[in-house]
């Protein structure tokens, strides 16, 4: 696969770009050189390598949850824009006739 002016205008598409011709003239070869790097790794033999399911050798298992730094309902509210006492107030944003 080779990586063209036109691709390019596409991808820049997709991702809403707004590319200036310089960095289109500027990105190709970059974009052509990534390519090839990638697909050296189609040359590396992987016939007897196993998936890799883990990171760890030793696996982390689940941790318990604690609970830890509390904060009374007061801080909490304290340096909220806006609230009743008791609970955070933010704007309405659903409507209830739609």
């Amino acid at each position: 696969m080779k990586i063209d002016k036109p691709l390019i205008l596409k991808l820049e598409k997709l991702a809403r770009l707004k590319l200036s011709e310089a960095d289109r003239e500027h990105l190709l070869p970059e974009l052509n050189k990534m390519l090839q790097m990638v697909e050296k790794l189609n040359e590396v033999n992987t016939e007897e390598t196993n998936p890799l399911r883990q990171l760890l050798s030793d696996p982390v298992g689940p941790r318990m949850d604690e609970i830890k730094n509390q904060v009374t309902r007061e801080e909490g509210l304290k340096n909220a824009p806006l609230a009743d006492g008791q609970f955070f107030k933010v704007p309405k944003v659903i409507d209830k006739d739609v």
